[in-house]
């Protein structure tokens, strides 16, 4: 099931190159949205997250539901289990991956390619992530499969993210009378 999540913080994104999280695992794009408790796509969440439970394990839906809750096994998660990463603690986050590059677009609507520097970690986007329930040799799972991400607006780079500039230097910028 779609959804759109808007005007949330991007982190972790790896959204140009494909690449494996852990040895073993099959190279795929990925990125982590992160939200306030009291954001509108809380409810959106919770309601897809339920739909697709219902639509997979029918009558079965609301235990299988509570116990991949209880267990963390949905793909709306609690920030403060990652408060080692800044944006998290106090949020809310999904995780969403894929195996096919997702859309990456501008807030114009332009195709944004890696060298745009945009989205980066830590900026404001918007985004759409398709829920699925998944019920296999691997268990059971609420998760979510990413399909775009749309810059929206700039916000503070979380760690690794931005280019220096020359105000970065400015203590040590040399008096070049020193070496005459």
């Amino acid at each position: 099931m779609k959804i759109k999540l808007k005007n949330v913080r991007l982190a972790f994104p790896n959204l140009y190159e494909a690449r494996a999280q852990n040895a073993g695992d099959k190279p795929a794009f990925s990125a982590a949205f992160i939200f306030p408790p009291d954001h509108e796509a809380v409810a959106e969440i919770d309601k897809a997250i339920a739909t697709v439970a219902q639509e997979k394990w029918g009558d079965k839906a609301a235990a299988n539901l509570k116990a991949l809750k209880a267990a963390d096994k949905t793909c709306l998660h609690n920030g403060d289990t990652k408060s080692q990463y800044a944006g998290y603690e106090g949020n809310l986050f999904v995780n969403a991956r894929s195996m096919t590059r997702p859309g990456v677009f501008d807030a114009d609507g332009s195709p944004l390619v890696e060298a745009d520097g945009r989205p980066y970690a830590g900026c404001f986007v918007h985004a759409i992530v398709d829920l699925y329930a998944q019920d296999n040799t691997y268990g059971k799972r609420i998760n979510a499969s990413l399909a775009g991400v749309m810059f929206y607006r700039d916000g503070e780079a979380f760690s690794g993210g931005g280019s220096a500039t020359a105000e970065d230097f400015s203590d040590l910028i040399a008096d070049v009378s020193e070496f005459e």
